[in-house]
């Protein structure tokens, strides 16, 4: 009993703190630009771990581990491998670039900069973005909301939809509280939750799994699981092949940077541009650590589950609570160990809420800034516009909640969707707009829609014929949005000459 109270202790204190810091940066948000942006006034460490905590959210404590689990290296090591490399090329070809043209035209979210970006004064490329945002970050924060109750059902026992909504209130709360400041603040601190989660949950994994050796023989005698060309079939014990059509696929995750409203965001928030090489050194070096960490972390608690110190778990939806079993069963060593174990949870809870915090204010500013404003063109005070922000976020939250009701479902696969519907959509517009001037706005309307379009029509359609179909839906998405961006810009009348004229002097 005494171990629960401190498992519960240490994660009530972490909330507390959250929305504590909520309270503390409620008194600057004096306008959009202050609840929406921060003011333009990040360090480079905080904005490259709250870029990178909003990005690595359940996905990285939970999907991650869950997969190696399930399936060996093979599917984690590519997809990793991916995401390492659009870290990297996004901070180092979109991060100052984006920053410079954004303050140059006064643009303080994602859709209101490629409005400006391409002269759209009927405010049509706002509308669409805004759209896509919602569409895609609803269900993308409904599986950290989804993660949250997970984690206190397998823990405690707590009902999973009572645990889920108590922990949606919450991160509604601070989000609308302190806005961009906040997130921002609470971003960085849950990243070095999630870091020391992350470095905790190895260290005693490993030792009480008999050694690093013990761990290898143990995924050693998988057939597949410690390959990267051939994965394990958990349903039939099998091995099975791991073509280069998959690894590209996997590595097609890296495409998803370019277009991800929440960390481009960060990038536009930074005091100062030129420091920018700095956050994109540690958020760098950062993502590679981490997630090499959690693959980690999956083959231990497989040596784990077969030495019957954790429960053997099945399928997906399951092989992803690997984390919160070995925290379970760290506490079950004394008060100490599970003050500690409650440190890691909470560093789960931050990987979630870093993410569903940075996606809930994105999709506020889409509808109140974006589509109620810019294309609606209905202009409000700022002191209006905060509070019609802050109740946005809580409708979206109750959306959000609705949809992750089901507690069966899979936070990869829903992580999965909503990453490709943003790199597919804003990806290829938002490169374009940085280093094509010629690209103009009905190309970029029409990559938006096609890409949203080709989305829903692989996942769902075409890649239930199987074979070379049955690849990762941002690829071929994509691919057919860039292309079509290119076609349609060149078939269609240059860009005006004010705004060749305003891409010339933000590149300069």
């Amino acid at each position: 009993m005494s171990t629960q109270i401190c498992l519960v202790a240490a994660i009530a204190l972490y909330l507390l703190m959250m929305i504590l810091i909520g309270i503390i940066f409620s008194r600057g948000n004096d306008d959009t630009g202050d609840f929406y942006l921060g003011g333009r006034g990040l360090s480079p460490l905080v904005t490259a771990m709250s870029a990178e905590a909003s990005d690595m959210s359940s996905w990285l404590l939970m999907g991650i581990p869950g997969l190696a689990y399930i399936s060996g290296i093979a599917d984690p090591f590519w997809t990793c491998l991916g995401l390492a490399a659009g870290t990297y090329l996004n901070w180092l070809l979109v991060s100052k670039r984006l920053r410079k043209y954004t303050e140059k035209i006064g643009a303080i979210t994602v859709p209101e900069y490629f409005s400006k970006r391409y002269g759209d004064k009927k405010n049509l490329l706002t509308a669409v973005s805004a759209v896509i945002i919602v569409l895609f970050f609803i269900p993308y924060t409904a599986s950290g909301f989804a993660a949250c109750g997970k984690l206190f059902n397998t823990l405690f026992g707590v009902n999973y939809f009572f645990a889920m909504v108590v922990s949606a209130i919450i991160i509604s709360l601070y989000c609308t509280l302190g806005g961009f400041k906040a997130v921002s603040t609470t971003d960085f601190i849950q990243g070095a939750c999630m870091s020391a989660a992350l470095i905790i949950v190895i260290c005693f994994g490993v030792v009480q799994a008999g050694g690093i050796n013990a761990v290898i023989e143990n995924a050693k005698a998988l057939p597949g699981f410690l390959s990267i060309t051939s994965s394990y079939d958990q349903a039939s014990g099998a091995s099975k092949p791991y073509g280069v059509l998959q690894s590209i696929s996997m590595l097609a995750w890296g495409l998803g940077y370019f277009g991800m409203p929440h960390i481009l965001v960060r990038f536009m928030a930074i005091s100062d541009p030129e420091k920018l090489k700095i956050s994109r050194r540690v958020a760098s070096v950062w993502v590679v650590i981490a997630m090499g960490i959690a693959i980690l972390i999956g083959i231990v608690g497989l040596a784990l589950s077969n030495e019957g110190i954790i429960p053997y778990l099945e399928g997906s939806g399951n092989t992803e609570r690997v984390i919160i079993y070995i925290s379970d069963f760290l506490s079950s060593f004394g008060i100490f160990p599970a003050i500690i174990a409650g440190i890691i949870l909470a560093g789960m809870l931050a990987a979630t809420m870093s993410t569903a915090d940075s996606q809930l204010l994105a999709a506020a500013s889409a509808i109140s800034s974006d589509l109620l404003q810019d294309f609606g063109r209905k202009k409000f005070s700022d002191d209006t516009s905060v509070k019609i922000a802050k109740i946005t976020v809580i409708i979206i939250s109750a959306i959000a909640v609705v949809i992750a009701y089901d507690p069966d479902s899979s936070v990869f696969s829903i992580v999965s969707f909503a990453w490709a519907g943003f790199g597919a959509t804003f990806g290829p517009v938002m490169l374009l707009s940085l280093f094509w001037r010629r690209s103009n706005r009905q190309g970029a309307i029409a990559c938006m829609i096609s890409g949203a379009i080709m989305v829903f029509l692989w996942k769902y359609v075409i890649s239930g014929l199987g074979g070379p179909f049955a690849i990762y839906e941002l690829l071929p998405a994509f691919i057919v949005a860039l292309g079509v961006n290119i076609a349609v810009s060149l078939a269609t009348p240059a860009p005006d000459k004010e705004v060749l004229e305003i891409y010339d002097k933000a590149k300069a």
